[in-house]
Parts: structure tokens; C-alpha cells; sequence
């Protein structure tokens, strides 16, 4: 299963503790968009899903927690806008942006989980 981390809102940037809760208990709850009565708990544990999708626009809240990730496949998916903090007001400012060390952060991970399956 591909875990798409959201593109309903953004996961990464306002409730990553929730999604680190959701880790560490291995399922999730999912509504129905279109029965508001049917409720689906999700099982996402790294037997189950086969890569993490994050679509953010701010991963920063994670960066420090990827190692409890590490058992998982994952990947981010920014959207980077020209935006000012007048429009997206829950962003880092745009010219800090490229400087903030998440490539850095992302590799590190990524590299780690590659030496052990050498």
C-alpha cells in the first residue's frame, strides 16, 4: 500500500505529531468521503506499506522525528510558491526555505537505510 501523507491538508507542517502517533500505534482512522458514517481503521505498518508519500509545503516539523520512520519507504513532495508570509502565514519564509537543511536531513535518512542493506 502507498500511504499518501496529505494531499487533503498538510500532514507534515500542522499535525505531524499526530501522524508520529499514528505511527507508533501501526493503523489510523479513515472517513468516508462519502459516508460520513463509515469509518475504516487502516492498518500502516512497514509490513503493509510500501512507501510513505508526504505532499507538503513545510516538512520541518518532521525532520527531527525521521528516525522514527526509518522501517518505512518515504519520500517528499514539496510545493514551494512565491508566496509571502502575508498569504501563507505557517511557512518558513520563502528566502529561508532553500537553506533549511531538509535535503541534508532526507539523505542522512536515506543513506543510513542503504548501509544496512548493503
Amino acid at each position: 500500500m502507498i500511504l499518501s501523507v496529505s494531499r487533503r491538508t498538510d500532514i507534515p507542517n500542522y499535525y505531524s505529531e499526530w501522524f508520529y502517533n499514528r505511527i507508533k500505534e501501526g493503523f489510523l482512522y479513515v472517513r468516508n468521503p462519502m459516508n460520513a458514517h463509515q469509518i475504516s481503521e487502516i492498518k500502516i505498518t512497514p509490513d503493509v506499506v510500501d512507501c510513505i508519500v508526504f505532499w507538503t509545503k513545510n516538512p520541518l516539523p518532521m525532520m527531527k522525528r525521521l528516525n522514527e520512520i526509518k522501517e518505512y519507504n518515504y519520500y517528499f513532495q514539496f510545493t514551494l510558491t512565491g508566496y509571502g508570509n502575508d498569504v501563507e502565514v505557517n511557512l518558513p519564509n520563502k528566502k529561508n526555505r532553500n537553506d533549511s537543511g531538509i535535503s541534508r536531513a532526507v539523505r542522512k535518512n536515506w543513506q543510513a537505510k542503504s548501509d544496512l542493506e548493503i
